[in-house]
């Protein structure tokens, strides 16, 4: 039986201007319940126009781009884009539940998007901006989108990259998109096509003038509280993508609540991540808005120009927050070396990181010498599927964050032994949590909702530590998290499986000597190619399985093996593969089944 969740924590939900109030916070029911029943919410409303009516000129955003270009928002001007916006939604045929894919860079009209595909109750998706076109197209099928957001080109470590040729190419394998809206960022020249329309022309003609005032039409959409807000794909369980829908109420509440119990110290909050990163999206956007803050978005890589472009920006718009992944606090730390002694950032006061464990020596680092002063540090864990983070080991008020009732289960579902491994459920319900599923909903039922019957099972393995502190230590499924994003192993090795060199694969999560989570391909190859450089094969690979799934899915490492034997088969091979000594070196590494074996024997 599930436990019900510890209401009064979520009580500072009713604060959000509801349409209509709900009539009750939770009531149980499948999937653990059903979260604000009766009530009627805009996520526009609530980020956005409430706090420009209130302080129009408070600052909403602070935007800079890769070439340093800067712009600010206040709630007023932001308000203003989203109606127009909005209104040239409307126009286009776009209203209650058609879904937009916004296939867009970290930029202000990015946010825009969002917020105007909330206020006329359209659901929007955020496509990663790296993806290949046949991938483009294979994730804009998945969801069913209606309209594309794009911009002509996005700046990333001082290249461009054509989206809008991109989106062209994925178009034209595809149908069901009636317009594509492009942003002009870089300038470049592109192709022009019917449906094709400019972000700027649309919103400036959709702007209320001397002939053109607002109507009952523009008004904000009065949804349900489970009315999807978002669709966030995830990566492909048993080769079928796999789309939750995440709603409104559920993600304004979570966000509210973990921002102000668990993560901000202090006013401008600026989350360093991809644009398509969920979040990026709760906790550097929908936190700081529903709370009437200062959200700072950066368009491009921190390392761009110099290494010292993330402590420029935390000291050009005085970040008190930073939220971010350990990788790039890591990254961030093998940098601070090579600068020398950084100036103090006497604006920043909190570090957030998640994503993937951060490791302690991260940690005392960030904690004394990223800011060049002390700041508190908190290590969070959070999942696409419950709305983004819903645990920090040091929240910035313990007493008022929600509890999940989290406990480590053995493989029969009971509880573990004090300090043994096993995978963390949770007993008590989030608001966050999905309201909807696309795709194979029945594969999600049975990962997180039917295994254990009164938890939620998270597929994460875990242990408490000596400190009393969750020590997160993998997945228990076939699926990683690179810089935040989930990437399935099992679609990398199809991929390689089906590439001519290639006769046996294999596709693992390893640790680099930083402690980052990489992604290791082991192959047998095709016996005709033992005369071609292993550097040849390594840059063909990576180069396909790129093209199909996209960067973050091409391994770091490729370890060739002489041939896979009968002795080890499924888990126990991988586990033997991502155990055995071979360093971290890029280059392609040879081993033999018998290393395998005697790599077996050690970890097994």
């Amino acid at each position: 039986m599930v436990e019900s969740p510890d209401l009064e924590r979520w009580a500072p939900a009713l604060e959000l201007p509801w349409a209509r109030r709900p009539d009750s916070l939770w009531t149980d029911g499948p999937r653990h319940g059903r979260w604000f029943p009766g009530g009627r919410i805009n996520a526009a409303t609530a980020c956005v126009s409430v706090t420009a009516e209130r302080t129009p000129d408070a600052v909403a955003l602070l935007w800079e781009g890769e070439p340093g270009d800067r712009r600010s928002l206040t709630y007023a001007a932001l308000d203003a884009e989203v109606a127009a916006l909005a209104r040239a939604l409307r126009s286009l045929g776009i209203g209650v539940g058609d879904v937009v894919a916004l296939h867009l860079g970290w930029l202000p009209e990015t946010v825009v998007a969002m917020f105007a595909c909330a206020r006329i109750g359209a659901v929007y998706a955020v496509v990663p901006t790296p993806l290949p076109a046949e991938a483009l197209a294979d994730r804009l099928r998945a969801i069913g989108a209606r309209i594309l957001f794009t911009q002509d080109g996005a700046w990333r470590r001082g290249t461009v990259l054509p989206l809008k040729a991109r989106a062209d190419e994925a178009l034209a394998a595809l149908g069901g998109i009636e317009h594509t809206v492009v942003v002009r960022r870089t300038g470049i020249d592109v192709g022009w096509y019917e449906g094709d329309r400019w972000f700027h022309d649309l919103v400036v003609g959709a702007r209320p003038g001397p002939r053109r005032e607002p109507t009952a039409s523009d008004e904000p959409a009065d949804v349900p509280a489970e009315h999807p807000l978002q669709l966030v794909s995830l990566a492909n369980r048993r080769g079928r993508p796999l789309t939750v829908a995440l709603g409104t109420a559920g993600s304004l509440a979570t966000a509210l609540i973990v921002h102000r119990s668990g993560i901000a110290d202090g006013r401008v909050h600026w989350c360093a991540g991809e644009s398509s990163w969920l979040g990026t999206q709760v906790h550097g956007v929908y936190g700081p808005l529903v709370t009437g803050q200062t959200a700072v978005l950066y368009e491009g890589t921190v390392d761009v120009p110099t290494h010292a472009r993330a402590w420029e920006i935390m000291r050009r718009y005085a970040v008190s927050t930073l939220v971010t992944t350990p990788s790039v606090l890591r990254t961030m730390h093998s940098w601070s070396v090579e600068l020398g002694t950084i100036d103090r950032l006497d604006s920043l006061r909190r570090v957030v990181a998640f994503g993937e464990a951060m490791d302690a020596r991260t940690r005392r680092w960030a904690a004394a010498a990223l800011a060049g002063q002390p700041v508190s540090v908190a290590d969070g864990w959070g999942q696409v599927e419950l709305g983004g983070i819903v645990l920090l080991d040091a929240p910035s008020d313990p007493g008022a964050m929600p509890a999940l009732g989290e406990r480590i289960a053995d493989d029969a579902g009971s509880a573990a032994p004090a300090g043994e491994t096993g995978e963390l459920v949770l007993t008590r319900p989030w608001a966050g949590a999905a309201v909807g599923v696309a795709g194979a909903a029945d594969s999600l039922d049975q990962v997180h909702w039917m295994r254990i019957p009164g938890a939620y099972t998270t597929g994460d393995r875990a242990r408490v530590d000596g400190s009393g502190r969750l020590e997160f230590l993998g997945r228990t499924d076939e699926v990683t998290s690179v810089s935040g994003q989930l990437v399935s192993l099992c679609e990398v090795r199809d991929v390689l499986l089906e590439h001519p060199f290639v006769c046996a694969a294999d596709v693992i999560e390893r640790r680099d000597q930083l402690g980052r989570r990489v992604i290791a391909a082991a192959v047998v190859l095709e016996p005709e190619l033992a005369s071609v450089e292993p550097a040849t094969i390594a840059r063909d690979l990576g180069m396909t399985v790129r093209e199909a799934l996209g960067g973050l899915a091409r391994p770091n490492m490729l370890i060739i093996v002489d041939r896979f034997g009968d002795e080890l088969r499924g888990s126990e091979r991988r586990r033997a593969l991502a155990g055995i000594p071979v360093g971290d070196s890029p280059h392609p590494r040879a081993v033999t089944w018998e290393q395998v074996l005697a790599a077996a024997s050690v970890t097994g």
